[in-house]
């Protein structure tokens, strides 16, 4: 059976990939993301990969070729983040399923199954067991739901549009595993919760909004009911989810890791409620309130149907699952795609490096190298920030997966040199940081921005101008730097890789720049959110 999975790459799309790798009865996968993985790494290896965005009608087409020969398809694509940008939230997951089940049903595929959520479901103000027909309105207050009720209305256009294609809807729990620590972590909490200092330290209480309760699911379980969903062509709603609830006392125990004894300090949901909106909106917290919401009022799920239809049960408690996720986020654990990426580790940190206090030859003025070397992070710092300001400002529009990729490599190879000099004993970057910093801040004030200090459609065609100067002299760094490989301690190959490597940034950097120039100023075509045709 030759399956796609679209959305291959986040937790539930790795998971099923390494559940996948072990069934007889798959012969091949075909993986679909919008940024693609590294293919030779577990478990992405076992799949053919296609990089296709969803949200733009386009995608229909491309879809509907790449699923010619496929028996089922797999659907979940979804963005979490960021909640600010509704626009590009409602694109990528309710039109996105569409586009994904209307390419389906265009290619001739007999079965598709579709992540849905337990966040489809409408409220409720007790802990009775629900099953699969329970209205799914979505709860008021949580995008997330709301757009998870939109995806479900979707399904029901389709499968009334297309009654030759069995559909499947997969409800779970939240999903966790250590792997998706890092994905979760920056999802929710964000990247300055100390959540590391969980390694050393765990608190006796921990504060917990009362009246919140849930169901999990370990991410390697929920892929097994995909798998079996898949396999016996199953049609209809399941509910996936632990047999235990997670309420506010049991999480803290999870996180206090106590046995006994109380381990919440309970709070009032009312008073929680506006201090997540406040830290939110400041950029200290990543989920918003709607997520408060939702944790309160979700129904709990009565699985029976999955167990019976599916031959399903949960092999990992939601209690266990969350204790490894927790792991996970101390740890910073990850995959290697973008999306499941661990905390600051660098594709590059396979590449040799020189043993700690590496010292330069006499031959070579060490001063002089190393404020060349200084000079260079502290423009590679700069630079960083500059392509990853252009990814986040430019996600909704067609050459986000470009810049998101090039934004990967510099952040990669950014930690790499920082660790060379390091390594050195170098100096970090002293007054130039500061002035590259400014410099790169002061750049992004354009005045030609309609309206002023918002991005303009001729902003990405500058924008990208700069960064491609920035890449050939880091180009022409690398180069030098290939020069003195053995008085740093490092193989020439190494900096050969560099060097490549930023070619390609070049190219891909090419790509953006020719998408950007042909529509910024045409007012006939949209350079930000292009239609069908455009």
């Amino acid at each position: 059976m030759r399956t796609a999975i679209v959305g291959a790459t986040g937790n539930t799309g790795t998971a099923l990939l390494h559940h996948f790798a072990e069934r007889e009865e798959i012969t091949s996968v075909l993986g679909i993301a919008r940024r693609l993985p590294d293919t030779q790494a577990e478990p992405y290896r076992h799949a053919e990969w296609a990089a296709v965005d969803v949200q733009f009608p386009q995608a229909e087409d491309q879809l509907a070729e790449l699923f010619a020969e496929v028996d089922a398809v797999v659907h979940l694509s979804w963005l979490i983040q960021p909640n600010s940008k509704r626009d590009l939230l409602r694109r990528v997951n309710v039109d996105g399923t569409r586009h994904v089940l209307t390419a389906a049903a265009q290619a001739g595929v007999k079965h598709a199954v579709v992540a849905s959520s337990v966040g489809a479901y409408s409220p409720v103000d007790d802990d009775e067991a629900r099953d699969e027909s329970w209205p799914t309105g979505g709860i008021a207050g949580s995008h997330y739901s709301q757009d998870k009720a939109a995806q479900e209305r979707v399904m029901d256009e389709i499968e009334a549009l297309h009654p030759e294609m069995t559909l499947a809807r997969i409800r779970p729990a939240l999903i966790f595993q250590q792997a998706a620590g890092t994905e979760i972590q920056r999802y929710f909490a964000g990247t300055l919760m100390p959540v590391q200092l969980l390694n050393v330290l765990r608190p006796p209480m921990v504060p917990m909004p009362a009246g919140i309760r849930s169901q999990a699911v370990h991410a390697a379980d929920v892929a097994r009911a995909y798998a079996e969903a898949v396999i016996r062509r199953a049609q209809g709603a399941f509910n996936i989810a632990a047999d235990d609830i997670l309420d506010a006392e049991t999480i803290a125990a999870v996180v206090a890791q106590r046995r006994s004894g109380r381990a919440s300090i309970p709070l009032s949901l009312q008073a929680v409620r506006p201090l997540v909106k406040a830290f939110n909106r400041a950029h200290l917290l990543s989920m918003d309130e709607g997520w408060l919401d939702m944790a309160a009022r979700v129904p709990i799920m009565d699985t029976t149907r999955a167990k019976t239809e599916l031959g399903w049960q949960p092999q990992v408690s939601g209690a266990e699952a969350l204790a490894e996720l927790l792991d996970g986020m101390t740890a910073g654990a990850g995959g290697a795609s973008v999306p499941m990426r661990p905390r600051g580790e660098s594709p590059m940190s396979s590449h040799p490096l020189p043993s700690a206090g590496h010292s330069i030859p006499e031959e070579v003025d060490a001063g002089l190298l190393r404020g060349y070397m200084s000079d260079h992070l502290a423009g590679a710092t700069a630079g960083l920030q500059r392509i990853q300001a252009m990814a986040s400002a430019f996600d909704d529009t067609p050459v986000y997966p470009q810049l998101s990729q090039v934004a990967e490599a510099i952040a990669s190879e950014h930690r790499w040199l920082n660790e060379l000099m390091k390594r050195q004993g170098f100096p970090r970057p002293g007054v130039v940081a500061p002035l590259f910093w400014a410099g790169e801040r002061l750049s992004r004030l354009k005045p030609f921005a309609r309206p002023p200090l918002k991005r303009s459609p001729s902003a990405l065609v500058l924008e990208t101008e700069l960064m491609i100067a920035a890449i050939t002299a880091k180009r022409q760094g690398w180069e030098v730097l290939s020069d003195y490989a053995d008085e740093l301690g490092v193989p020439h190959s190494v900096f050969d890789e560099l060097v490549s490597a930023a070619d390609e940034q070049r190219e891909t950097l090419d790509e953006v720049h020719r998408y950007a120039r042909e529509r910024a100023f045409h007012t006939d075509r949209q350079t930000l959110t292009p239609q069908l045709n455009d």
